[in-house]
């Protein structure tokens, strides 16, 4: 799609209703400032309100696919911009005995925040920042303030064109101020039941003639009250429609056996998940 896609927080809206995603007037503010500002979204919300999603659909009103960079406990920059290849540059060095030209481009391997800056246009989604140490964000927020890239023997990377950044976050520990200030703020919430059925409807065409779309929206929002280990999100909802289709089933109540699984993910979580899905009308 082209840069119009993104003139107008309703021509976004539109755009991405096309691609069965839901997006409320904020929402479609935030990604409106953040490509118009050129700074990252930050997305913040329970896990499966569809943040993630987000970025894919961006990326498809983009013509890009976006590259991930899955955080985690431990990672650190090379992980996340570029690594040597060794055993190429050994090769070279060996055949050469110039220790110079094993620093060139071609045995450089770029990871995700290279591959971003060198595409264009990009979709760059650094998926859950929350479980990165606190010394990868401060290199994270060091890249997104600079317009070049640093690599020690090589040189320095221009980013002449910055991609698209989606940040998110499921709130497990606060995310520091200083990243968060460099970034669009939003806050996604589960959707109204009303949403979250037309989510359905949209996603799984063949429940629009059952009662499954409101029925399945009206039991996550009551399992979304409950104390479980691991409450289900939007996509637990459509997987679960899914499934229903599949088994033949017309209502929640007669999927709530056979469907169980695609749910719950807890064994503490069964009983209380099974109950409310036999007792919802």
């Amino acid at each position: 799609m082209s840069n119009a896609s993104f003139s107008t927080p309703e021509r976004i809206a539109d755009e991405l209703a096309k691609l069965n995603y839901l997006a409320d007037r904020g929402l479609a503010a935030a990604i409106f400032l953040a490509r118009k500002l050129k700074l990252p979204l930050f997305l913040e919300g329970d896990p499966g309100v569809g943040k993630t999603a987000l970025a894919r659909q961006v990326g498809l009103m983009l013509g890009s696919e976006p590259i991930r960079l899955q955080c985690y406990s431990g990672i650190d920059r090379s992980q996340a911009l570029y690594e040597w290849d060794f055993a190429r540059q050994l090769l070279h060095l060996r055949s050469t005995f110039d220790i110079a030209s094993i620093y060139r481009r071609e045995f450089l391997i770029p990871r995700p925040i290279l591959q971003a800056v060198e595409q264009h246009p990009s979709v760059l989604l650094i998926d859950e920042i929350d479980r990165a140490d606190d010394e990868f964000e401060a290199f994270l927020l060091e890249v997104l303030e600079g317009h070049t890239l640093s690599i020690p023997d090589y040189g320095k990377i221009v980013i002449e064109e910055p991609p698209f950044v989606v940040l998110t976050s499921n709130g497990t520990r606060e995310v520091h101020g200083a990243l968060k200030r460099r970034c669009i703020y939003h806050w996604i919430d589960h959707p109204t039941r009303e949403n979250e059925a037309e989510i359905i409807r949209l996603n799984v065409p063949e429940v629009a003639d059952t009662p499954l779309a409101p029925q399945i929206a009206a039991a996550m929002a009551q399992l979304r009250q409950l104390p479980l280990v691991r409450p289900p999100g939007v996509a637990e909802s459509i997987a679960f429609a899914r499934a229903a289709v599949a088994l033949g089933h017309r209502t929640v109540a007669a999927a709530a056996d056979d469907a169980l699984g695609v749910l719950v993910k807890q064994h503490e979580d069964e009983d209380a998940v099974r109950g409310v899905l036999r007792s919802t009308r």
